[in-house]
């Protein structure tokens, strides 16, 4: 039966992230995931979304690229977002970089001082969905949420920023007022400061599987050279 080692879970548990044993194929990974909960589509409308660098977005900071990308939660947009995150390592990179970073949202929040604090709980923004369209809305929620059942981290540095989830890294005309305001701004870069100085990086193993609580953990990239990296996402629901 394909569920998660009893360590797995415990590691997933306990730190907030777990790296799997390498996996057989696609059809392994997606067993296993759903052992979690449920896969819930993603921006495609699909189940499973692939990470690989594209021709054309080599000026964008974007999943699509080969740049780096700043502290975040996925999917901050959806209420809630997904529960969990998986990456699957199809092809990894040689080049050394396109590790996965992650950080404990917990510790920063509880580093806070009482001013911040309050501004992360109590001052709503709005966190738009990955798609704009009728049927997909985003949701004005704070930057930490409290509910029935558990406390829900959203973060994108980048958003906070520059107004937009992307980043053109060289065209700024096209920049939106950061959602809320020179506040944002310094709690973006707080979080930065946190997430240099806390940080886990991870290589993720070809066939392995990287797992962690996105309502729990800030994660992020290194930028890398070898094209040819790619990942198979999974968002899940508990």
């Amino acid at each position: 039966m394909n569920v998660l080692s009893p360590e797995t879970v415990r590691e997933l548990s306990e730190r907030g992230y777990a790296l799997t044993r390498p996996l057989s194929g696609p059809d392994e990974a997606a067993a296993l995931a759903s052992s979690l909960g449920t896969l819930v589509p993603q921006s495609t409308g699909e189940l499973t979304y692939d990470i690989q660098a594209h021709p054309g977005f080599e000026k964008v900071r974007d999943t699509r690229s080969a740049h780096a990308l700043r502290p975040h939660t996925e999917a901050p947009g959806q209420h809630p977002p997904p529960r969990y995150l998986a990456l699957h390592c199809r092809v990894q990179a040689t080049c050394g970089g396109g590790q996965t970073m992650l950080a404990d949202a917990r510790a920063f929040v509880a580093g806070m001082d009482e001013r911040t604090r309050r501004f992360a709980h109590e001052r709503e923004m709005y966190w738009p969905s990955y798609v704009e369209d009728a049927g997909v809305k985003g949701h004005h929620k704070p930057l930490v949420e409290r509910t029935e059942r558990g406390t829900i981290n959203r973060l994108s540095c980048t958003l906070l920023r520059t107004g937009d989830y992307s980043e053109g890294l060289e065209e700024r005309a096209g920049r939106q007022e950061p959602p809320l305001g020179d506040e944002g701004v310094a709690f973006a870069r707080q979080a930065l400061d946190f997430f240099r100085d806390h940080k886990v990086s991870v290589l993720i193993p070809e066939d392995a599987m990287l797992i962690w609580d996105n309502h729990r953990m800030f994660h992020s990239r290194s930028s890398f050279t070898d094209t040819r990296r790619r990942l198979t996402r999974y968002w899940i629901a508990d």
